[in-house]
């Protein structure tokens, strides 16, 4: 066939349309055996052993990073290397998915008398209820599909979209029963820009000491544009004779009275700072501090502590190089 767009363009709208009958199709299957292996997944006290072959093998090793990444403990063991000593890693606490479209994969058939032997509970995720894994298993719950999206009806498409789908649910439904927070994800995702927007808190990025930008609110504008200048944040923090935040200067506010010729050596900061200026706490995510600058179409806040005292300066740049952006 020759390449034609408006035939690529059905092709593909066909491909989708199967697999979503297929995945809508798994609502019939969220009955008493999905309750079962949910059960069995949430009382295991050892770990859940996710196998299948093939490109099933693909989808448990998805699921079982999926069950980890959500508070489940869980690791794919390969069926066909199982028998050549990886048994070993399983114990008596564990728990076995193993997924296998037909049912009748014979890498996992060799393995149920081990697990069988151990009393180990076996959850099996099959397209033939009526299967040797399938009748074999503790629970078996039912993922078989009308047909693949593949034309040939043989390459593993619905089928392995329909076990992914349903691992995806056995996931997330063992998260809510743990009661399992953002902060629990976060610790497990300490790498990458996701564990910077979960973990990362202003008072790890934020400037302190000497380098937080203040001047005194009788402080002559001038006073002020050096501050801001040294400390290079676009900003400086305006104080009272206790130190207390009552006012920001930002290079915004500079350009707004640039533009009424107010005398810079002479006149006040205080005439010309923003008031009641938006501050935030230093155990705020880094991520919600940036979210405040957008929503509030601002570059820097100021950090305080209980007593509105500055404690720490921060901008956009900073959020920019801790990856929070």
């Amino acid at each position: 066939m020759k390449l034609n767009d408006q035939k690529l363009i059905e092709l593909g709208l066909a491909v989708i349309q199967v697999e979503a009958e297929a995945i809508n199709a798994l609502t019939d299957q969220i009955n008493e055996h999905f309750v079962n292996a949910c059960k069995i997944l949430f009382a295991c006290k050892g770990r859940v052993i996710v196998t299948g072959m093939g490109k099933s093998g693909h989808i448990a090793g998805k699921i079982a990073a999926t069950l980890a990444s959500t508070g489940t403990p869980a690791f794919f063991v390969h069926p066909g290397e199982a028998s050549h000593g990886d048994l070993g890693m399983i114990t008596k606490q564990d728990v076995v998915l193993a997924l296998s479209n037909s049912g009748e994969t014979e890498e996992i058939l060799k393995i149920l008398p081990l697990l069988k032997r151990l009393g180990i509970p076996l959850i099996a995720m099959t397209g033939h209820p009526s299967s040797t894994l399938a009748t074999v298993a503790t629970t078996h719950i039912n993922v078989s599909v009308a047909q693949e999206a593949c034309s040939l009806g043989l390459a593993p498409t619905s089928s392995t979209t329909a076990a992914l789908v349903m691992g995806d649910a056995l996931a997330v439904s063992l998260l809510e029963a743990r009661g399992f927070t953002r902060d629990d994800f976060a610790l497990s995702h300490p790498g990458g820009s996701l564990g910077k927007r979960l973990l990362l808190r202003v008072k790890d990025i934020m400037h302190t000491g000497n380098n937080i930008p203040q001047v005194s609110e009788l402080a002559f504008i001038s006073h002020a544009l050096l501050e801001m200048t040294e400390k290079k944040l676009g900003m400086t923090a305006v104080v009272d004779k206790d130190s207390v935040v009552i006012g920001i200067f930002t290079d915004g506010d500079l350009r707004r009275t640039l533009a009424k010729n107010i005398d810079l050596h002479n006149s006040s900061i205080s005439q010309v700072m923003t008031q009641a200026c938006t501050v935030i706490s230093a155990d705020m995510l880094a991520a919600e501090a940036m979210q405040i600058m957008e929503s509030k179409q601002i570059n820097a806040l100021l950090v305080v502590d209980n007593d509105c005292k500055a404690i720490g300066a921060l901008n956009m740049h900073d959020l920019l190089r801790a990856g929070i952006v």
